[in-house]
């Protein structure tokens, strides 16, 4: 009982650490702008296979350096079929950043960047394949932020997916 009582305090410590990092954002395509996105695309549906549209599209030219949003640790680098080549970032606030789409990526599952940092090159992987070049960039709260919730489609996963757009356009 005694070990379990210490483990949950732990976890209870760690997690409002996470939560109390400050987070600090920049556009993860180098040289972007927010006029490289449409501002009205975050839950935009209908949107394919996921129903609505969980991020944002950031388009430049193929092979520009796609950069870490935040500092955090790569939890994820890889391929997923919709997705094509794909990176998270476990950042502050227990938040993922997910760019997905990329032609190539730099970092491994494990690895610690820094905000700004290269981590791939933009592209147009998965089910991005012949569209113009892009990075679709999402950010996941591990932690839900109820008020966030809408009567929406999927207005409940909205707990957990914070607008990019927002998000980037506020820093």
């Amino acid at each position: 009982m005694r070990v379990l009582k210490w483990t949950l305090g732990a976890v209870l410590i760690l997690l409002i650490a996470g939560l109390l990092i400050p987070e600090k954002l920049v556009i993860p395509v180098q040289g972007a702008t927010s006029k490289d996105w449409n501002h009205n695309t975050f839950w935009y549906a209908p949107w394919g296979r996921s129903g609505v549209h969980k991020g944002i599209d950031i388009f430049g030219a193929k092979n520009t350096p796609v950069v870490a949003a935040t500092s955090g640790i790569v939890i994820f680098s890889g391929e997923l079929n919709q997705g094509g080549k794909v990176v998270a970032v476990l950042g502050a606030k227990w938040r993922v950043h997910y760019f997905a789409h990329l032609n190539d990526y730099h970092v491994s599952a494990g690895d610690v960047v820094n905000i700004n940092s290269q981590i791939g090159l933009l592209g147009d992987t998965g089910n991005a394949a012949g569209k113009q070049p892009h990075v679709h960039y999402s950010i996941l709260s591990l932690v839900p932020i109820p008020w966030l919730y809408t009567t929406q489609s999927q207005g409940w996963k909205k707990m957990f997916f914070l607008n990019p757009h927002k998000k980037l356009t506020a820093h």
